[in-house]
């Protein structure tokens, strides 16, 4: 059976979390909520806040910044949450960005896929407290002998128990970040996701889990992208939030020819819109660019419109999830009524 999330995103300038919404999302039996971080709130403390809260659902985050923490950190972050919530801790990692990673946090965004890979490994071997833990990577050295080193670090054991059952999942959407997702963690979060075109990350989420080997595959891998879900008879007024968002990533995040969102679009057989959406927003028109979000990408990664639409359209993503194509829909809504009508629709 799918299982569904409640996706908030990060907070703008006052942090507020809807408690009402995330408990009656609780009530109705959704597996999870998710919380985010960029360069203003952290994910961390809305986690620890909401599992203090809720006695069920799971908490995860979507992403907490890799570069940010040092693995041990986002460790013993992780066992700790774990702990407190009786397993309900998930743990969502993403390698941000080059503005974010640099200008932000300080430190360089050096090779992002092996960070991410190294950074799994230490937090993993952590978990599993089989032994004092050492690591001689590219990015990551456990004991540190590089620059200022006193030479006094030694390997060490976490104090906490041992839990290798915490999830890890990591937000991708490139060709090598999802076989990296397929091969080094339990799931992935692509931003959106097209019930008709698995063809866009299938392929290289098997060339993942033929590296990682010990049967891995779909049937034991969450797939897990963000649906957009509003009720309501005017569709194109429903669209227009997620058009505003779509243009963003896809015009203006990245410069034109290193830009992951255009390129996922592309993959996902809108490759002339992308160049349009592009052009429009890097040349300062935004307007423009937001029109030429086609409906079709908006409707297919959405759940949009009258009850009676959303059940018919939802079909599809049962027929998604049967094939483990998707496996949690992260829900992105702000009706109490749409966490009803989804519970009724995926989970009854």
């Amino acid at each position: 059976m799918i299982k569904l999330g409640l996706a908030l995103g990060y907070s703008g300038k006052h942090l507020e979390l809807p408690m009402p919404l995330i408990k009656h999302a609780e009530a109705a039996g959704f597996d999870s909520v998710w919380v985010s971080e960029a360069y203003g709130s952290d994910a961390v403390s809305p986690a620890a806040w909401i599992l203090a809260q809720t006695q069920r659902i799971k908490v995860g985050t979507s992403i907490m910044q890799v570069p940010a923490r040092t693995p041990a950190m986002t460790a013993m972050t992780a066992m700790t949450l774990s702990q407190l919530s009786q397993g309900r801790f998930i743990l969502g990692l993403g390698a941000s960005g080059p503005q974010v990673v640099e200008g932000w946090h300080g430190v360089a965004y050096q090779k992002p896929l092996t960070r991410m890979q190294e950074y799994i490994t230490i937090v993993r071997k952590i978990m599993a407290r089989e032994e004092a833990v050492a690591f001689d990577g590219e990015i990551y050295q456990l004991p540190w002998r590089g620059e200022g080193a006193t030479g006094l670090g030694k390997p060490l054991k976490s104090i906490m128990a041992a839990d290798t059952t915490i999830p890890i999942y990591t937000a991708s959407i490139t060709p090598l970040g999802l076989a990296s997702a397929a091969e080094y963690a339990d799931g992935v979060l692509p931003v959106w996701l097209s019930p008709y075109r698995f063809d866009a990350i299938g392929p290289h989420l098997a060339k993942g889990f033929a590296r990682a080997g010990g049967n891995k595959s779909l049937a034991n891998f969450d797939i897990a992208p963000n649906l957009f879900v509003a009720i309501g008879d005017d569709v194109d007024l429903l669209r227009q939030p997620i058009k505003q968002m779509m243009a963003l990533y896809i015009g203006g995040m990245g410069a034109k020819d290193k830009n992951f969102y255009a390129n996922y679009t592309r993959a996902m057989g809108y490759g002339e819109a992308a160049e349009t959406i592009q052009n429009y927003y890097l040349a300062g028109e935004v307007e423009a660019a937001i029109a030429a979000v086609p409906d079709a990408l908006v409707d297919e990664t959405s759940l949009l419109g009258p009850e009676a639409v959303i059940r018919e359209r939802a079909e599809r993503w049962r027929e998604a999830a049967a094939a483990n194509e998707v496996g949690t829909l992260m829900c992105v809504l702000r009706q109490p009524e749409a966490v009803d009508l989804l519970a009724d629709i995926f989970l009854r």
